[in-house]
């Protein structure tokens, strides 16, 4: 997809490589709002919602046969948690969660497995997404992120008290 592409070349890559694997790279703003052992989860900086987030293995990877079980489980926890500080800053009445494996599902980065996280409000479509073919999003990345990474500590720690889980900072 067009955006993709722009956007590696944007944040310092380019069209060829990996939206993911720079993210973790790259010293400039990311949108990183989650790192576990094996997982990230990240703002999408072309969100079809306020809060559409992307949760990805770090290993970059295609296709889920190719995680072993740590893998899973991290990607699966960060989900988790990526979605319950969703819940907390923006209260969505739900969520689409959804995988796209390859460009004819959909997928815009075919070369690294990524879920999304879309909160969903009632009523939270419009006419200006069906007249126009835009779409309105009532927040900043920015603003978003910072209220996001204010609730990581409190999700990690009740997450923590439930397990033995060691996620990094």
């Amino acid at each position: 997809m067009k955006y993709v592409k722009v956007s590696a070349i944007k944040n310092g890559g380019s069209a060829n490589k990996c939206l993911f694997c720079q993210s973790l790279k790259t010293k400039r703003k990311n949108y990183v709002i989650f790192k576990g052992r094996h997982s990230f989860s990240m703002l999408n900086i072309f969100p079809y919602n306020n809060g559409h987030v992307m949760v990805s293995p770090i290993r970059h990877i295609q296709e889920f046969s190719q995680l072993n079980d740590n893998e899973i489980l991290d990607l699966f926890k960060t989900l988790n948690n990526t979605k319950k500080m969703l819940g907390k800053v923006l209260k969505p009445h739900g969520y689409n969660i959804g995988i796209n494996t390859s460009a004819s599902a959909g997928a815009g980065e075919t070369r690294h497995l990524h879920i999304h996280i879309v909160p969903r409000w009632k009523g939270d479509t419009n006419f200006m997404t069906t007249l126009y073919n835009t779409k309105v999003i009532s927040q900043s990345l920015d603003e978003l992120y910072k209220r996001l990474k204010g609730t990581l500590k409190t999700i990690l720690n009740a997450d923590l008290r439930k397990s033995n889980t060691d996620y990094r900072r």
